[in-house]
């Protein structure tokens, strides 16, 4: 997968007075305190949005005029190398137009296969190991847990032309039956090496492939901002990278602590929550499976009016003339799956978190998916480079009303 980070730059016409910041600040602490629901116009808990009726919202800003936003830097950044297998944690990654990832496929029907349907590939972990004497840029080593202890195997980052020649490559790899591209069925280097193909099969319990994507370019979707976008990904489920900040994700987990209280007056029942087991609200980013994660803008759900970032590590890098490889166009938000309802660590599928509790207050945010709930945003990197954790990031275009 490709990676990102975030800082933000003000136009000049788009610095409020201190009175105004001070006065939204005071209405935010009381919203977040009260909860009250009141009429539009006034302070309105609208899809977890604080509004102050004058065409500014606090957290999902929807005005075409830019908020004000505090020093954000990228926070975290996960790599996911197998499609719905386990993330990995890292303080830098590369990022590419299209991204790094392999998937798993069915053998006999091509489709890949996720965590949506295998819970249990959220188990299955991998390492990569960059080595730059490596022709093939060093190894990926995953490692399967079976009942008699996990079972490991690597395959080369970048296999040469020789040994791409050597592997099976299949045209109608499809992903939801929606999306069509090729793949390379992934061989072990050496006779003598265990094979990923045996491994997966076994773990999987039917026979599945380990696929590499194929030369062949996969466009990606076109979306209500980007109707003739030209981007490509590998088997991510549309797009490159995926964006996130912490700031939503604590207003997601308070969202969860008050609907496990039982406050049914403000987000009415939610079938199948377990008050108990979430009343401390404690959801991780991790079931969202994003690329950056920043911190930093002052409020919940700021990403969502961000059409242009740039990421550097200069703090004072002008957004105006960045270079390409800095900069990063956020081309929509991302609908929800039931995947985040996949616990990371277990494997076990929640009846109702965060998918039922994101359904209560961010559905309706993408104009194509309009039933699906939001969270987070998916981007599209303009060059290739490396992101830190540290970096700073600044919006060198703001989206327009109902943000990217």
């Amino acid at each position: 997968m490709s990676l990102v980070a975030v800082s933000f730059y003000e136009e000049p016409h788009a610095v409020w007075t201190l009175t105004a910041v001070l006065l939204l600040t005071v209405l935010l602490a009381w919203h977040r305190s009260a909860g009250t629901v009141a009429e539009k116009g006034s302070a309105i808990r609208d899809s977890g949005v604080l509004s102050n009726g004058n065409g500014y919202s606090i957290g999902e800003v929807e005005s075409e005029t830019p908020m004000p936003l505090g020093e954000v830097n990228v926070s975290k950044i996960l790599i996911h190398p197998i499609k719905s297998c386990r993330g990995l944690s890292v303080t830098e990654s590369r990022f590419t137009p299209l991204g790094l990832e392999w998937c798993i496929m069915d053998a006999e029907t091509h489709v890949l296969v996720t965590a949506r349907e295998v819970p249990k590939m959220v188990l299955i972990e991998s390492t990569l190991e960059y080595d730059s004497s490596d022709p093939h840029d060093g190894r990926l080593l995953v490692k399967v847990p079976q009942e008699s202890g996990p079972v490991s195997f690597s395959v080369p980052i970048i296999p040469t032309q020789d040994i791409l020649d050597s592997w099976s490559i299949i045209g109608d790899c499809s992903l939801f039956k929606v999306y069509f591209m090729d793949g390379y069925i992934v061989q072990p280097l050496l006779p003598s090496d265990p094979s990923p193909n045996d491994i997966l099969t076994e773990y999987m319990g039917r026979r599945v492939f380990f696929m590499m994507k194929g030369p062949t370019p996969r466009e990606c979707p076109s979306t209500a901002a980007f109707p003739n976008l030209k981007a490509t990904a590998v088997f991510q489920d549309g797009f490159p990278l995926l964006f996130a900040s912490e700031e939503s994700l604590q207003d997601v987990a308070q969202t969860v602590r008050t609907a496990a209280s039982g406050d049914e007056n403000s987000f009415g029942k939610i079938g199948g929550l377990d008050n108990d087991r979430w009343k401390d609200g404690n959801v991780e980013i991790e079931r969202f499976r994003p690329n950056i994660v920043f911190k930093g803008a002052g409020y919940p759900w700021a990403e969502d009016m961000w059409r242009s970032i740039v990421i550097s590590p200069k703090p004072n890098t002008d957004p105006t003339t960045a270079s390409a490889d800095e900069t990063f166009t956020l081309v929509s938000k991302c609908t929800r799956c039931l995947l985040p309802n996949v616990d990371t660590k277990t494997a076990e599928r929640d009846a109702a978190v965060p998918y039922k509790v994101l359904m209560k207050f961010r559905a309706g945010k993408d104009p194509a998916r309009m039933s699906k709930p939001c969270f987070g945003c998916n981007g599209v990197p303009s060059g290739t480079g490396i992101v830190r954790v540290g970096d700073r990031v600044f919006v060198k275009e703001w989206a327009g009303e109902g943000g990217v």
